[in-house]
């Protein structure tokens, strides 16, 4: 997906859509709905339209569009996570779940004996979900490391 894309459908998987979301940014709604149209030559969404609207709905598809246009993973880093053994089994199961993905994918990629490029699209989702789920429970692990 990208960014503009993330970034219209952040605005109209709002609730209420753009019309709830455009007062609170300041702007009317028939602006906002051209910010999220990635073919409006009226008004384009820059990168201050992407933050605030990532912020008010804590919908972050655009951040992790961008960063994986360009070679980088997104992943959530809470200094007020549980730091428990149970937290730490808990995304251990989701790393093993993720990966397993990462299997599928690959192996639905080479069952007829050809690489399409909508099966890349596929099994690069995968890898991404895979890299986030291990980053976090590296995150979680350095949180639990003694000082």
């Amino acid at each position: 997906m990208s960014p503009d894309d993330a970034f219209q459908a952040t605005v109209f998987d709002a609730p209420g859509g753009p019309e709830s979301l455009a007062p609170r940014l300041g702007m009317s709604a028939q602006i906002l709905r051209n910010k999220a149209n990635a073919y409006s030559t009226t008004n384009v969404a820059a990168g201050r339209d992407w933050d605030r609207v990532m912020g008010l709905t804590g919908d972050f598809r655009v951040l992790h569009a961008l960063a994986k246009n360009h070679g980088f993973v997104c992943y959530e880093v809470d200094q007020s996570l549980c730091v428990s053994d149970m937290a730490i089994l808990e995304l251990v199961t989701k790393v093993w779940t993720t990966n397993g993905d990462v299997g599928a994918a690959v192996n639905s990629t080479l069952a007829d004996g050809k690489v399409e490029q909508h099966e890349l699209a596929v099994v690069r989702d995968a890898v991404y979900r895979l890299h986030q789920a291990t980053m976090e429970m590296l995150s979680r692990l350095e949180g639990m490391a003694e000082k």
